[in-house]
């Protein structure tokens, strides 16, 4: 692992724009808001910034897998745990945020090293990390942002890193309007102006197509082509 991705934090790598939602919600809006915005997860705070707890797609999915819950027998209710009980009993039924979150939560601080937040996730099992400036929320890292923290940061590569990004960009957003581009198999990267296009070409005319695409971007130097010929054959179940 490099000197740089060694020396990054979670203030480094965090979501700082994180959608929060009160502890008073409604569970159907939950639902809706998850669903229209694309996220798995939302953090439950209070009007001062403080985590109570976090509502995910789990969460709401308990609601659905409760229906089935067998009702406890005599020697159940007997040794069970009566906090555990109901506490699931409120997860199931409850009807606002505060009734569905999780309450215990791994919190990291601004200043955790990534090493140390990849560890957690892969020890606990878990997807995201509130980061918190004392109790105050300020971010969360997902697994898709230590992914990204794996790329070598732009301010290591000196100034042609900016360049390289921008072109890209560029260079994939032509991509993603052609139709007869395959964007799940393509993949595109760009280092000191060399355009490299990786994954499957369905045809030569489509592996012509996107460097055609890529001499069109300003700043390109080069075109590689090192795309494999043919779309995999995936099974349908």
């Amino acid at each position: 692992m490099s000197a740089v991705m060694e020396s990054l934090s979670a203030r480094d790598v965090m979501t700082r724009e994180v959608i929060c939602v009160p502890a008073s919600m409604p569970v159907a809006s939950l639902a809706r808001l998850l669903a229209e915005r694309g996220i798995s997860a939302v953090p439950v705070t209070g009007a001062d910034g403080r985590l109570l707890g976090i509502v995910t797609e789990l969460d709401l999915i308990r609601r659905l897998s409760g229906a089935e819950d067998r009702r406890p027998g005599w020697i159940q209710r007997l040794f069970g745990s009566r906090d555990r009980d109901a506490e699931r009993y409120a997860q199931v039924h409850g009807m606002l945020a505060e009734d569905v979150m999780t309450r215990s939560l791994i919190t990291v601080t601004e200043g955790s090293s990534v090493e140390h937040i990849a560890h957690l996730m892969e020890e606990r099992g878990i997807r995201r990390v509130p980061v918190l400036r004392g109790e105050r929320l300020v971010g969360i890292v997902s697994r898709a942002d230590l992914l990204q923290a794996l790329l070598v940061p732009p301010a290591a590569l000196g100034e042609g890193a900016d360049e390289d990004e921008r072109i890209r960009e560029a260079v994939w957003k032509e991509v993603r309007e052609q139709p007869w581009a395959d964007m799940v198999y393509t993949f595109v990267s760009v280092k000191d102006g060399v355009v490299e296009f990786q994954g499957f070409a369905r045809s030569p005319a489509v592996r012509r197509g996107l460097q055609a695409i890529a001499h069109r971007v300003q700043g390109v130097r080069r075109v590689v082509d090192s795309m494999e010929e043919g779309i995999p054959q995936l099974a349908l179940y």
